[in-house]
């Protein structure tokens, strides 16, 4: 029965995590604290163990994912490599702080982070690029197949410094943090946003084998769980990328943001009580 719940887990993470360019980890790890709070079916796990098992996962959701939009030829390996320049380290910081959350004031944070993510994905549909103008920077490039040429732009340290938020959020919270980094991408830097879910994807594959690598130091991993966990988010990472390239997403993310919010008051009032 765990070896099914944790399959089941993995996919439905992998699926949307990789359609809406999250990552999954923001549905793995109030997943494994649920079910080993909350019912038998899990041994107790610590936060700091559902968070490194969850990052272990996400090296894997996001190659799946990468390989997939690479087929499609919507990632941008250049932009994704220069975030990473903030992310990687910022996911090792993250992994540090990490190791001083207790169980209730972990589910304080993350259910207020869970929260706000909700609120992010409520108004990422509806945001549109900033018109800044910039003379310098790094100017890119999209072709649609239609043959819509998309031109965006950003600025290296803006860009650094904002992914180093998100390597942080990952390895603190055991989330991709796509759900931060595409709004910004799209937001801040007029990537179109195809291109910003790919490359973020491909950006979360980099930060979470950084982030991972010391979970893993610190002995975080439960490895009996990842191993159930990787097939079914390797195989929804694919069905996410294939979905994103022909379905709109909205009906979705409106589901999700509504499952967010009610965990994320779950977790706070757990951590409060």
């Amino acid at each position: 029965m765990e070896w099914i719940i944790l399959i089941t887990i993995g996919l439905v993470a992998g699926t949307i995590g990789s359609l809406v360019g999250l990552g999954g980890g923001i549905i793995i790890v109030p997943s494994l604290l649920f079910f080993s709070t909350s019912t038998s079916l899990l041994m107790g796990l610590s936060p700091q163990q559902a968070v490194g098992t969850s990052l272990v996962i996400m090296i894997f959701t996001g190659l799946s994912s990468t390989l997939a939009y690479m087929k499609h030829k919507t990632v941008d390996y250049k932009s994704g490599l220069i975030f990473f320049i903030g992310s990687g380290p910022g996911g090792i910081v993250g992994a540090y702080v990490n190791k001083a959350l207790n169980m209730d004031s972990f589910n304080i944070y993350f259910g207020l982070f869970m929260i706000f993510m909700a609120f992010v994905l409520m108004v990422r549909s509806k945001i549109k690029p900033l018109a800044l103008k910039s003379n310098k920077g790094i100017q890119r490039q999209f072709t649609e197949l239609s043959g819509e040429v998309h031109t965006y732009s950003f600025q290296p340290m803006t860009a650094i410094l904002i992914a180093f938020f998100v390597g942080f959020c990952s390895g603190l919270f055991g989330i991709g943090g796509g759900a931060l980094m595409v709004p910004a991408m799209i937001l801040l830097f007029s990537f179109p946003p195809h291109v910003a879910v790919a490359t973020s994807m491909f950006m979360i594959f980099l930060s979470s084998l950084t982030s991972s690598i010391t979970h893993v130091a610190f002995g975080n991993v439960v490895w009996l769980y990842a191993l159930a966990l990787i097939p079914g988010a390797w195989v929804g990472a694919k069905l996410g990328a294939y979905l994103n390239s022909r379905l709109q997403s909205n009906t979705l993310v409106t589901v999700l943001r509504v499952v967010l919010i009610i965990m994320g008051i779950r977790l706070i009032y757990q951590g409060l009580v």
